[in-house]
């Protein structure tokens, strides 16, 4: 009885860290409409119609891809959580300059934000400029 009790509480422990990561999982996908080009990644994406998804849940990675699937880069992402749950969707860019950079993305009810990881470009551009955030209005499936 008392092997089951040691054993019962790690596996509980490892059940609840193995949930934390699905907290920032996009269920479906997110949408939104970019009026000019921007960075993915390294990648340079022209303005245009995106889609976000996350192929696999067991990975920190997004899949970007435009409209008709002519542009589309995996990007890698961190969790920061909130206290509050997000009011809307949205998708979040750091400016320097004329350049803008996809730096996290925001689905409409979970209190927690998808940080996307800073590319070796963009870590060059800030060091010659400060960024400046603005964010875009997004839809996730579902959404109306």
């Amino acid at each position: 009885m008392n092997t089951l009790k040691k054993l019962i509480v790690p596996m509980g422990l490892l059940s609840v860290l193995c949930a934390i990561p699905t907290m920032a999982q996009i269920t479906n996908r997110v949408t939104f409409d970019a009026p000019s080009a921007f960075y993915a990644g390294n990648a340079k994406m022209p303005a245009g119609s995106y889609t976000v998804s996350q192929p696999d849940p067991d990975n920190n990675l997004l899949l970007i891809e435009d409209a008709n699937g002519s542009h589309s880069v995996f990007v890698e992402y961190v969790v920061a959580h909130s206290d509050t749950p997000h009011a809307q969707s949205d998708v979040t860019f750091n400016k320097y300059g004329e350049a803008d950079f996809l730096s996290a993305i925001w689905v409409r009810g979970r209190n927690s934000e998808m940080q996307i990881l800073p590319s070796k470009l963009e870590q060059n551009t800030s060091k010659a400029a400060a960024a400046e955030k603005h964010s875009l209005s997004a839809k996730s499936a579902g959404q109306p």
